[in-house]
């Protein structure tokens, strides 16, 4: 099961964290810039080209000690067709280095339209005799706020092509509380949704205790996070909003069961401009992405300790 892949890599380099790849073109040093508009021009494609160049230095520089990247796909979308194709590009590269490839899409819809949507990210479009494969993600991120209609296509092609989800639970954002901490019954709402979350992963068993419908629980809200672990056993955390949104190892702690498993730590902005806090030449960019992410696996260990997979 795909989910099962994620957590043998988180295994291997003991390390629950992941890189998010949201590569706005100000934090691509100009030395990059400047090789690509001079190529292909100072449009949309130099801009996603040297995007491209950037995401490739990260990740020959991260892959060894990080087991997945998380590329948002606004980032890339608003670059065109030629974003779309970096974004391809970037998952096939990432891939190629061993890496797990969550796909940031936070799509929403019902029928049809998600099934579209799990087929572009998660599966393959068949084309007369030949099947194609549009994007190279093993999981992506969805909101299941419009209940199980928006949720059953994505298990279905989860099923077939052996992939994984993170459905947006408990959200990093300040306003997130607006309706997600609003209650039914005595009961918040995004406790309503790890419960659905644990219910729709009932059909996405996996090896380890935890199926492949993962959620989104924000480190900014510590309390919660201790909270669903406890009442979602079989759920996989991903975790934002460590780092550049203020939150530390010590918030995300109680994430982890007492096998270090239970969830993976997203940093974007904080490793792909590490570079810029140093204040170190621009050409080591890649280096100064590879110290923080150093600094963020150790400090997150310090509280985890020791990764296994159950037996």
């Amino acid at each position: 099961m795909s989910m099962d892949l994620l957590l043998k890599n988180i295994c291997k380099k003991q390390n629950p964290t992941v890189v998010g790849l949201d590569p706005k073109l100000d934090y691509v040093p100009e030395y990059i810039k400047e090789k690509a508009f001079n190529k292909y021009g100072e449009n949309l494609k130099g801009a996603a080209k040297a995007i491209l160049e950037f995401n490739k230095c990260l990740i020959d520089s991260l892959y060894e000690i990080i087991p997945a990247v998380k590329p948002q796909a606004a980032y890339y979308e608003m670059y065109g067709t030629a974003g779309m194709k970096t974004l391809y590009k970037t998952q096939e590269y990432a891939k190629s280095r061993g890496m797990y490839v969550i796909t940031d899409g936070k799509r929403n819809d019902i029928g049809a339209t998600m099934e579209a949507y799990a087929t572009a990210h998660l599966g393959k479009v068949k084309v007369r005799d030949g099947e194609y494969t549009p994007f190279m993600g093993d999981s992506l991120t969805v909101n299941g706020y419009l209940g199980t209609d928006g949720i059953k296509p994505l298990i279905n092609v989860c099923k077939e092509y052996d992939k994984s989800i993170f459905v947006l639970v408990k959200t990093s954002n300040p306003s997130s509380g607006e309706l997600q901490d609003l209650k039914v019954d005595g009961t918040p709402i995004y406790e309503l949704m790890g419960k659905m979350c644990e219910k729709w992963g009932e059909e996405l068993p996996g090896a380890y205790g935890y199926s492949g419908v993962g959620a989104v629980v924000g480190a900014t809200y510590p309390e919660q996070i201790a909270e669903l672990r406890a009442k979602l056993p079989h759920t996989f955390f991903l975790i934002p909003g460590y780092g550049a949104q203020g939150a530390g190892a010590k918030d995300i702690a109680a994430a982890f069961d007492e096998n270090g498993l239970g969830g993976i730590v997203n940093s974007s902005r904080a490793i792909m401009t590490a570079y810029k806090k140093e204040g170190c030449d621009e050409c080591d960019f890649a280096g100064a992405a590879f110290r923080e992410a150093m600094r963020m696996r150790d400090e997150i260990m310090s509280y985890v300790k020791q990764i296994k997979l159950p037996q």
